[in-house]
């Protein structure tokens, strides 16, 4: 069972009687739904919609526990501090650095005793477990090639805090992103970029028969631009596209290239979506 360290990841702890209606008010994560063992993405959004900080978030006894980027945590709990007002909340750094991420056969049992599960994997079909500070040793390229073989992004590598939309890195389908609670920051955007159906950026699997240029390189079909290149191991990456752009290359069999190099791209089965081929939204 690969055991990765991910020491760029920090925690806040947010606990008080007030824990859960403070963070169901402001962030995208449904978080009364959330189950005693379960890890959900979420997001913090800019009035906007756009993503301002994105995070995983968790049960911690009475409290809950956020990872995120090491360099967002200090910001965060900045922001946060800003919408505390009156409300009976603490919030605190975590007092372990890193997250430790597991999986594989034994995950199950590590998750049990020790993690929580990441409900993004699981509806890839993947059993991992994250839990705070260091109990593992493997190579944090193996984490990021099970990300990116099963389309999971991350910020900073995949896309730009303020710059993407929840839409764009598919939180409307890992659990990250509710349409059911009440208003949150951003609520209203989201919501009608569901309703009428307009995301058209979206996460793929990117792959080609060499290895790929470097993260930042566009991705273009007939010289326009369709999408730009994230996280890259080998062969194999991610990116955000236009699939609308994409669909329509593919359709008409007009090669898509990152940077020189041709490339194929695929939509995470999990998603359910497919490249549309004429003007309207990819559905499920």
């Amino acid at each position: 069972m690969p055991a990765v360290f991910l020491k760029d990841r920090s925690l806040l702890l947010v606990s008080g009687a007030e824990a859960q209606s403070f963070l169901q008010n402001l962030i995208t994560t449904d978080i009364t739904s959330l189950g005693a063992d379960e890890a959900r993405p979420g997001a913090l959004l800019t009035p906007q919609g756009k993503i301002l900080f994105d995070f995983m978030i968790w049960q911690d006894g009475d409290g809950y526990m956020i990872e995120t980027e090491a360099g967002q945590r200090d910001g965060l709990l900045k922001r946060l501090t800003m919408y505390k007002l009156r409300a009976a909340v603490t919030l605190a750094p975590g007092t372990e650095d890193g997250v430790t991420v597991s999986w594989g056969e034994d995950a199950e049992g590590v998750r049990d005793s020790q993690g929580v599960r990441d409900s993004r994997f699981a509806k890839a079909g993947v059993t991992l477990t994250r839990r705070a500070g260091r109990h593992g040793d493997g190579k944090e390229a193996l984490y990021d090639a099970l990300r990116i073989s099963h389309g999971i992004v991350t910020s900073g590598s995949d896309f730009a805090l303020q710059d993407a939309f929840p839409h764009d890195v598919l939180m409307d389908f890992n659990g990250g992103l509710s349409f059911r609670k009440g208003c949150y920051v951003g609520q209203e955007v989201v919501s009608r970029m569901q309703h009428r159906g307009t995301a058209r950026r979206r996460v793929v699997t990117v792959s080609a028969a060499t290895a790929l240029p470097e993260t930042g390189t566009e991705i273009t079909a007939s010289g326009k631009p369709v999408g730009t290149l994230g996280s890259v191991e080998g062969g194999n990456g991610l990116a955000i596209v236009r699939i609308d752009r994409a669909g329509a290359a593919m359709a008409a069999g007009t090669p898509l290239l990152a940077g020189e190099t041709p490339v194929s791209l695929v939509l995470p089965a999990w998603s359910g979506l497919v490249f549309p081929t004429s003007g309207d939204e990819a559905s499920a």
